[in-house]
């Protein structure tokens, strides 16, 4: 199977485009998302793929990043959700990040609004990937680092934010990504218990039944 092309970009034609490798042209189908990133024809290009085989042909989906190829992986293991279809989903409009977002805030209004995504569909990807988003959202953050969308207001707010143990840091970043704000994950962090042996991925959970009742 082929993992991964680098090579020269020598033509583009709707989803479609071919990456010269060593002589050998590899025609790869490609989200909007990955389109929108490629270089200039002419120009050197390297893709992650997923090769799809089939009674009748091979065919090769691109991703311009992990992150894509990632979710990509996590669409295609949901019920009547192909190769195809995962490749529309991610040509939606939301980049990765926010396709993981929709998914692990339970938002089916949201993911309806994706072109080809009915609500049986919605339904059944947060369903079965609520939680698997809600890990890769934590390990793309895992970067010791606040989001910028995470960073506090004010003074004081970074002030509570240091007495903060790191666990619940990691945590915070992630609600942050999905699209918490400060004000609505503060309170709730404050009232997570950190015990001995605790693990980021249990408070995240414990922190998100909290959030989904407020």
């Amino acid at each position: 199977m082929i993992g991964r092309l680098h090579g020269t970009l020598v033509e583009r034609d709707g989803t479609r485009v071919i990456v010269d490798c060593g002589g050998v042209g590899y025609e790869v189908i490609c989200s909007g998302h990955t389109l929108v990133g490629l270089p200039a024809l002419g120009e050197r290009v390297t893709l992650q793929i997923f090769t799809a085989v089939r009674e009748t042909e091979i065919a090769l989906y691109g991703f311009g990043s992990a992150q894509e190829r990632d979710i990509f992986d996590l669409l295609i293991t949901v019920k009547n959700v192909g190769p195809s279809s995962a490749v529309g989903i991610l040509s939606g409009g939301h980049d990765p990040r926010g396709i993981a977002e929709l998914i692990a805030r339970e938002d089916v209004a949201g993911l309806t609004r994706i072109k080809g995504v009915g609500k049986k569909t919605a339904e059944l990807l947060v369903v079965e990937l609520r939680d698997k988003c809600e890990m890769k959202l934590l390990t793309w953050g895992a970067d010791g680092t606040l989001r910028p969308a995470a960073q506090p207001a004010g003074a004081g707010a970074v002030a509570g934010a240091r007495r903060r143990h790191p666990l619940l840091d990691q945590v915070a970043q992630a609600l942050a990504g999905m699209g918490w704000k400060p004000a609505e994950i503060d309170p709730v962090l404050a009232e997570l218990p950190v015990e001995e042996g605790s693990a980021v991925e249990d408070l995240l959970r414990q922190a998100l039944r909290a959030m989904r009742n407020l």
